[in-house]
């Protein structure tokens, strides 16, 4: 008689869990250490360079007034055009380069994964906010070694959290988007579609029928966050408009995509 021999077992039990600090350190090198982060983040920065170097030389040519705040704001307004698109890629790019299943083996809670793409999105939005001072002081400090008299180093305090805050919210909402398809073309161009053709179709829908333009702030995200831009969110209504359209583009899509990442299978 032959006895059954026990299959080895690996005893994982004392092993630690990975830190979620580790997670959203791997995640931020995956950001800009591929080949889509890295030259999505290359085509901000020459997007930005090209037109504050526009701007500076007509300003300097003109003889005009040169604001801080205006190469500041310029700066933040480009970079929060492709900042949701580094959102989907970071949650798209398990799926998209198969790199899921490496990724899931290692750390098998997922729920953790996505936090800490979420978290590199959020940080992201914080650095860009940095590197648009950055890219304000340096032009304004040659506009003023060349036109002195006509250099005005002012800024209103609360620009800098409006491009937060207002980065942060966009970026989430394509990144909701990449969680909900999990496919990378088709949350950009869901996301483009939504941002830019969104509003063009809500203004045709008011025109056609009366009444309706006191409901599309309340489902048009961007148009929730216009007071936010200007740091004037100071009425009820707005607030409330504000979150009404943040359950619908950003929570309702990223939940039901939670759901989907957990429950799908890596291949």
């Amino acid at each position: 008689m032959t006895s059954a021999t026990a299959a080895p077992t690996l005893d994982i039990s004392g092993t630690r869990p990975i830190p979620f600090w580790r997670l959203v350190v791997v995640e931020l090198r995956k950001s800009y250490d591929t080949r889509a982060g890295f030259w999505l983040l290359a085509t901000i920065a020459i997007l930005v360079a090209l037109v504050e170097g526009i701007i500076m030389i007509t300003a300097l040519v003109n003889d005009g007034l040169i604001y801080f705040e205006d190469f500041a704001a310029t700066a933040g307004g480009i970079t929060s055009l492709l900042l949701p698109v580094l959102g989907i890629v970071l949650v798209t790019s398990e799926w998209g380069q198969r790199t899921g299943m490496v990724t899931f083996a290692i750390e098998p809670r997922r729920m953790r994964v996505v936090m800490a793409k979420l978290v590199v999105g959020v940080v992201a939005s914080v650095a860009t906010v940095a590197v648009m001072l950055v890219i304000g002081t340096l032009c304004t400090l040659v506009c003023e070694l060349v036109q002195p008299e006509l250099t005005i180093w002012n800024m209103e305090w609360w620009l800098p959290l409006a491009f937060i805050v207002t980065m942060t919210l966009t970026m989430t909402v394509g990144f909701s988007m990449a969680a909900l398809l999990l496919n990378t073309p088709a949350a950009i161009v869901v996301f483009f579609m939504y941002w830019y053709g969104l509003a063009i179709v809500l203004f045709v829908i008011a025109d056609l029928i009366s009444g309706f333009s006191d409901i599309a702030p309340w489902i048009n995200f961007q148009a929730a966050l216009d007071p936010v831009w200007s740091w004037s969110l100071d009425s009820a209504e707005e607030v409330g408009q504000l979150v009404v359209s943040a359950l619908l583009w950003i929570v309702a899509p990223l939940g039901f995509g939670l759901w989907r990442i957990l429950s799908a299978e890596v291949k």
